[in-house]
């Protein structure tokens, strides 16, 4: 692949001559991983083309997910991000990458989702708009969706499944994962964590992801359970039934007279 950004540096130049044009400024749509190999064109836009804040796209931090998305791992993030930073700061001026990802995408685990929302933590990101996996026509992701295969590699009936994250529930964990500063989230986090043996990334540590429950959220848990009962109808099992000790003795008296 040709990664000579030279046309694209004089493109930018002379719309910058242009009469009439004070500012061109690129947000997002930056191919990091193939500008990290020509550097020229990550100065040219830290130093005129961007206005304080630049997003990519990494979509995520683990191979799973990243491998049927065709996107490269972070170490080309974080060559760019060295790159932007060096070049903004010799330019004189503060500027940020917002990288964007996404949840529930095919190929991600419960344990893909914990370890990026580890790596925002880290990194001190907190995401406000988080976007689950929607499947949409003519997408490749699409099809693994759907079909638990991936139609970039070659299909056969030993051909490697792809996972796919999908119900209600598994879907909702996946997006809390991506905000897991949100208080709203953590009874969630905590009991996914639980349930993967994670429980020491619960905590005020450092190295935790949520905090542990409150004094008061334990007590409304309780609350909740006590004030939980299931809904009986006439095809519920009679061991599951409360009888009062007159219901006991007429039903053993009616089974005497069967």
């Amino acid at each position: 692949m040709d990664t000579n950004h030279e046309p694209t540096i004089n493109l930018y130049r002379r719309a910058r001559d242009l009469k009439g044009i004070k500012k061109i400024l690129i947000a997002s749509g930056v191919r990091y991983d193939i500008a990290v190999e020509d550097p020229r064109y990550i100065k040219e836009l830290a130093t005129h083309h961007v206005g304080g804040y630049l997003k990519i796209a990494p979509e995520h931090t683990e191979e799973g997910p990243l491998s049927k998305m065709m996107k490269p791992g972070m170490g080309s993030y974080d060559r760019f991000k060295e790159l932007f930073d060096t070049y903004s700061k010799q330019a004189g001026k503060e500027q940020y990458l917002i990288p964007y990802f996404i949840s529930a995408h095919p190929g991600t685990r419960d344990e893909d989702m914990v370890n990026l929302a580890l790596w925002l933590k880290k990194h001190r990101f907190r995401l406000d708009q988080v976007q689950n996996f929607y499947p949409s026509p003519l997408a490749n992701s699409t099809t693994m969706y759907y079909t638990g295969k991936n139609p970039l590699a070659k299909i056969g009936y030993k051909s490697e499944d792809v996972f796919v994250p999908k119900g209600d529930k598994q879907r909702r964990l996946h997006k809390a994962l991506l905000r897991y500063h949100d208080p709203a989230n953590w009874p969630l986090i905590r009991q996914a964590l639980e349930a993967m043996g994670k429980k020491h990334l619960i905590g005020s540590r450092r190295d935790c992801l949520v905090p542990a429950p409150t004094i008061e959220e334990m007590r409304e848990a309780r609350r909740q359970n006590r004030n939980t009962r299931p809904a009986l109808t006439k095809h519920t099992p009679m061991a599951t039934q409360r009888q009062t000790p007159a219901t006991a003795k007429k039903r053993r008296l009616r089974n005497l007279v069967r």
